[in-house]
């Protein structure tokens, strides 16, 4: 029997236990998922805490959380004018902090910048201008497709300022255009709107936060694991799966994204000063280096760190990552060991490179087998 069927044989035989072991699940995800099955799809959702290890209880949480966000596209997605009754008078002139038709607008502003992210969503892949076999009965109306509200316009450029928590403000500037993706017809979605209804209602429901450009990144491969499960069952309700296990990650990761905790521990001035730290402790002659040249991290591993290396590796090596990082329990210590790895792994070249080529080397991190830079992260104390 082959090293693959072993381990696909393990681990069925700790998923058909009615009390998942999930330390043994665990140490087991971070070897990676077999990819097959749709034990990925069904592993991070043990992995990111949406189901329980008990499976009992996993009909109920499944329909009610299923429930639960088919409410919140009916409330929040639907333009204010469909949903109000002939006794309603809001007006969409209308400015007063409770119009609906208000809000309606100023969600736009978000919704714009969240459209330009989702449709340049893994370009290397067709998965995401495919679509969907389950499109949202609530709007499969073209009219009623979020995109189509910001449709007459797309984004020339924009200034995104954050401040406090969140993104606060967007200066837009733009102009009339065609779309960039040609439309599916009515009845029928493209995998890339279903994210962007997730993004849509994720910043909706967290007004705290709000959308940051990058989370579209975040959300992408979770998607696309979850809508590519064979499980007929499980696929159909990948957006709705999707959305919680994405909030439950940014629940994680939060602190990535806000500003005034920048400085914090778990902050992303903090990661990278772990990082920093990790890499003068083991190689201190590379990290002379870039302190010499003053290559600080946060001009290559902010973005490493914030968007959990799914910018540096192909999509097929970013799930293999994504299995480590959330199957161990210090996960994003996790993620800043693999970090150190990619530069360690980079020595002769950095050691030998002027500024500029350490900078371009660094930003556009070299293809490698991933397993080689997994093995190496391991190995770091």
């Amino acid at each position: 029997m082959s090293l693959y069927k072993i381990r696909v044989t393990d681990l069925e035989n700790i998923l058909e236990q009615d009390d998942i072991d999930l330390k043994a699940l665990r140490n087991f995800c971070f070897n990676g998922i077999p990819d097959c099955n749709g034990f990925r799809a069904l592993c991070w959702k043990l992995l990111l805490g949406y189901l329980s290890p008990r499976k009992s209880t996993w009909p109920l949480k499944l329909t009610k959380q299923r429930e639960l966000y088919k409410q919140f596209v009916k409330e929040m997605v639907i333009s204010p004018g469909e949903q109000d009754g002939p006794e309603c008078i809001d007006h969409p002139l209308s400015d007063g902090p409770e119009s609906n038709w208000s809000t309606f607008f100023r969600d736009n502003e978000v919704l714009l910048q969240i459209d330009k992210d989702v449709r340049r969503l893994c370009p290397d892949i067709s998965f995401f201008q495919q679509a969907t076999e389950f499109p949202c009965e609530f709007v499969k109306e073209r009219e009623r497709k979020l995109h189509v509200r910001v449709a007459p316009t797309t984004l020339s450029s924009a200034n995104v300022e954050r401040k406090g928590v969140g993104m606060t403000k967007i200066n837009l500037i733009t102009k009339r255009a065609t779309e960039s993706y040609e439309a599916m017809d009515a009845g029928q979605e493209a995998h890339w709107e279903v994210v962007e209804r997730i993004l849509f209602l994720y910043a909706k429901l967290n007004p705290g936060q709000g959308y940051v450009q990058g989370m579209n990144e975040i959300i992408g491969p979770i998607y696309y694991v979850f809508a590519s499960d064979p499980h007929l069952e499980y696929r159909r309700y990948a957006e709705a799966d999707c959305f919680f296990c994405f909030t439950a990650l940014m629940g994680e990761i939060r602190d990535f994204f806000i500003k005034t905790l920048d400085e914090s521990e778990g902050g992303i001035k903090g990661m990278m000063a772990k990082l920093s730290n990790l890499l003068h402790e083991q190689d201190a002659e590379v990290w002379d280096r870039l302190r010499e040249q003053e290559l600080y991290p946060q001009y290559y591993s902010f973005r490493w760190l914030t968007l959990l290396l799914s910018q540096e590796f192909p999509l097929p090596d970013v799930l293999r990552i994504w299995d480590s990082v959330f199957a161990d329990d210090k996960r994003y210590d996790f993620l800043i060991k693999i970090c150190c790895a990619m530069i360690l792994l980079l020595r002769e070249q950095i050691l030998e490179n002027d500024f500029a080529n350490n900078v371009k080397l660094l930003q556009n991190f070299p293809l490698m087998d991933i397993n080689l830079v997994l093995r190496r992260a391991t190995c770091l104390e």
